[in-house]
């Protein structure tokens, strides 16, 4: 089952459940609407980004970019990490040295969310889309420790960290999956082409400290060994902690995400892969989405055809 369904929609995207500490993963209320059976529309979300062309190719170009940007790195070496969500740095962010202690160079390292950025959880979201369903704690943990036979590879992830490994910068998994579960994670990677994992070598995941699902505890963790030169991800948490405070409504999320020294990171040592099914990409309401100055309405009424 696992060759069938990868081998046939591995240029298909879906999306999975990652905690993070914006939100909880909610299905969307489209999902519930569509919840009649195989049958029934699925949510627009996922039509774009699980069947759609335009979604395998906006992947496949991000990829490209990314391994683009990692070969460079791995010619020109680097003196620092890329800029990063670090714990206690100040505004969050901080760079880390490339050296280490005994003056010997850190090997380099590319570090990567799993779900929606390398793995494509296809059966957990048929799931969701078929019944209706949202967010089952008990049912993402099902799903995680025997669903990867209903996995598919992000287009372009296989070629790209083929491509990075063969510059000589270590893969590096970073994601919100469970400790208990660690085994079907690695299992799920190798199922689908995207290389070997080693739990609290090259695979970190929720548990491996006190800071739950916030990631930047195991991103101090993997720069204490290794020179990040790149980060890579669907959910702005992937990069920094500061980008997914609780608080932070969604269109100061944007704001900070496109002004000044994070701006300059996209594409630049940070990539996103894009996923807009679930998670705080799709937060808000349309007046929090919407400021005042942006709320046009047309003044006269449209005709109705034949008047």
């Amino acid at each position: 089952m696992r060759a069938t369904v990868t081998g046939c929609i591995a240029l298909a995207l879906a999306g999975c459940t990652t905690t993070n500490t914006y939100n909880q993963y909610t299905a969307p209320e489209q999902a519930a609407e569509a919840g009649r059976g195989g049958d029934a529309a699925a949510p627009d979300s996922m039509r774009w980004l699980f069947g759609s062309g335009e979604g395998a190719a906006a992947s496949i170009q991000a990829w490209r970019m990314l391994a683009d940007y990692v070969e460079m790195q791995a010619r020109q070496g680097a003196d620092q990490s890329v800029l990063m969500g670090l714990p206690g740095a100040e505004g969050g962010l901080a760079r880390t040295s490339c050296t280490a202690e005994d003056g010997s160079p850190k090997p380099q390292a590319a570090v990567f969310d799993v779900d929606e950025t390398v793995l494509l959880n296809l059966g957990y979201e048929y799931w969701q889309a078929e019944s209706g369903s949202g967010y089952d704690g008990g049912v993402w943990a099902e799903w995680e420790r025997t669903g990867s036979a209903y996995t598919a590879p992000v287009p372009g992830a296989v070629t790209g960290l083929r491509r990075i490994r063969d510059a000589g910068v270590t893969v590096i998994f970073n994601t919100n999956r469970v400790t208990e579960y660690a085994a079907a994670t690695i299992d799920a990677l190798r199922a689908n082409g995207l290389g070997e994992a080693v739990h609290g070598d090259t695979l970190f995941l929720k548990g491996d400290d006190a800071m739950g699902s916030a990631k930047d505890g195991r991103r101090a963790a993997i720069a204490a060994r290794y020179c990040i030169v790149a980060l890579a991800g669907d959910n702005l948490g992937d990069f920094a902690d500061l980008l997914n405070e609780r608080d932070r409504a969604p269109l100061d999320r944007r704001q900070l995400t496109a002004r000044g020294q994070i701006a300059s990171l996209w594409g630049n040592g940070w990539f996103v892969i894009p996923n807009p099914v679930y998670g705080a990409s799709i937060q808000g309401s349309v007046d929090e989405i919407f400021p005042p100055e942006a709320r046009w309405t047309p003044q006269a009424t449209t005709p109705k055809e034949g008047e």
